[in-house]
């Protein structure tokens, strides 16, 4: 499995896309942002100029069953903000 794992599409991401030419991925953790320009550089064919990371921990969850409470936790993951240079574009719909 390489570095990104997903893109993020929603609707603040996608317009932040047609606004300011940035982007958003889930990467894996142990991920630096040099290893994530690299990434996308190669993958996408575009020029990036910076890039920005967040790390999140997971959100502590339970739920009433028929055996009790249920006790856990949603999987931390980290976010990547990606600016391009230029007039670059990256197209998510294009495959579909």
């Amino acid at each position: 499995m390489g570095i990104l794992i997903k893109p993020i599409v929603t609707e603040k991401m996608t317009a932040q896309g047609e606004k300011l030419n940035r982007y958003g991925f889930i990467v894996d953790r142990s991920a630096n942002k040099v290893q994530i320009k690299a990434e996308i550089e190669q993958m996408y064919n575009v020029t990036v100029a910076s890039v920005n990371t967040v790390n999140y921990n997971g959100k502590k969850k339970a739920r009433f069953t028929k055996a009790g409470l249920l006790r856990g936790r949603a999987n931390h993951f980290k976010k990547a903000y990606v600016t391009l240079a230029g007039e670059d574009k990256i197209d998510f719909y294009a495959n579909i």
